[in-house]
């Protein structure tokens, strides 16, 4: 009888994972794809990536059933339990990423083809980073490596930065030449939307290290700065 209900048990967390692993690669695409949108102009690309999100948001809710049946039906304890809630809020983040997608997507038409503003072509380089956050940090979920989810968390300053650099840019351009303020705003948009993806990314990260390790990813673990004592 505990063999068969261990062997349930790890049926239903391989099932979980994957659950988070379809997820999170139709949300890594969702962000590719909805670059490519914007850079080619692709009305059409568009419309599909914000229809294609109603799938990320039924495998969110799968994976809430999912979780709830195996507390309610396993009752794991220490490293599975932290496994399955990690899974639980890992779901909730990436269909949020996923919603960041369809927002970059939305704002394909709102954007004029003869592209004048050069930051543009900064953006996919922007969503690149962003989605490579992602696409690590959930290999380090399903591998429960706790020192790869650190890593991922580290390079979300890169992520800053490059919103940092894009919001100076195009503010002064908006001030120089209002005439493209909105298409400016636009641009704008997007890049938060890509920053908030960063930073999700960064949440992911400090689940899957408390999930692996128990307790919750120190500060300098996080290459947050420090202030020493005076």
């Amino acid at each position: 009888m505990q063999e068969h209900t261990v062997k349930a048990f790890d049926e239903d967390i391989v099932k979980l994972r994957g659950l988070i692993s379809e997820m999170g690669g139709r949300a890594e695409a969702a962000i590719d794809h909805a670059m490519a949108a914007l850079t080619r102009h692709d009305l059409d690309a568009a419309s599909r990536i914000i229809a294609e999100d109603k799938r990320i948001d039924e495998l969110e809710a799968a994976v809430e059933k999912l979780a709830v049946q195996i507390i309610a039906l396993r009752a794991p304890l220490a490293d599975d339990l932290r496994e399955v809630v990690a899974a639980l809020k890992i779901a909730a983040v990436i269909e949020r990423i996923g919603d960041y997608a369809k927002n970059i997507a939305k704002r394909v038409p709102l954007i004029g083809r003869q592209h004048q503003i050069e930051a543009l072509s900064v953006l996919p380089a922007m969503a690149q980073l962003a989605s490579d956050m992602l696409h690590d940090v959930l290999d380090a979920f399903a591998a429960r490596d706790w020192e790869a989810a650190i890593e991922v968390n580290k390079r979300d300053r890169a992520v800053d930065d490059f919103y940092n650099s894009l919001f100076r840019t195009l503010l002064t351009f908006m001030m120089e030449n209002p005439a493209t303020i909105g298409e400016a705003a636009h641009l704008l948009f997007i890049a938060k939307n890509l920053e908030r993806i960063g930073d999700h990314a960064t949440n992911v990260a400090e689940m899957v290290y408390f999930a692996a390790k128990g307790v919750h990813m120190a500060e300098r673990e996080r290459g947050d700065d420090v202030t020493e004592a005076q």
